[in-house]
């Protein structure tokens, strides 16, 4: 596979290799993105429930707290992916970025597309996932939904 970034003026088509990112690696990502989370919202856990203890509405916390284990992984996700980077730390790290069927940067509103159709991939026993390792351009379901593509960085 080539490892070259997909160019941006160019629309991508079937039967072209343009260095998408494959299941391994993007696996791994994910993998470390779920770590920083976690530690995020560690963080955010303790922040919280040690303001709220001494504030006296430390039974009240629970909810919200979460409240935020939806909100921050969907809000990490959409707003790194749809930043100037394109990609989560995860995806960073691993030289990968996020883009729309062409090759540009999406939205926010495409990255929650993207994220919450993630909930479908889960569903079906994973299958949305394993796809990734299957199609040509290397997309699973929520790739599909959103009409994105995961491609290498150059």
């Amino acid at each position: 596979m080539n490892e070259t970034q997909l160019p941006v003026e160019t629309p991508v088509t079937a039967g072209e290799d343009f260095g998408y990112a494959g299941f391994w690696k993007r696996l791994l990502a994910f993998i470390i993105d779920w770590l920083v989370l976690g530690l995020l919202l560690m963080l955010f856990g303790m922040l919280v429930s040690g303001s709220m203890e001494i504030t006296g509405l430390f039974a009240r916390s629970e909810g919200f707290l979460e409240l935020a284990g939806i909100l921050l992984p969907w809000l990490y996700y959409a707003g790194l992916e749809s930043s100037e980077q394109q990609a989560t730390f995860g995806k960073l790290a691993l030289n990968i970025k996020v883009t729309d069927l062409q090759g540009h940067r999406i939205g926010f509103l495409r990255a929650s597309v993207r994220y919450f159709a993630k909930i479908l991939s889960s569903m079906l026993l994973l299958i949305g996932y394993i796809m990734i390792a299957f199609t040509a351009r290397k997309q699973g379901l929520h790739d599909l939904i959103a009409g994105c593509l995961v491609v290498n960085r150059a």
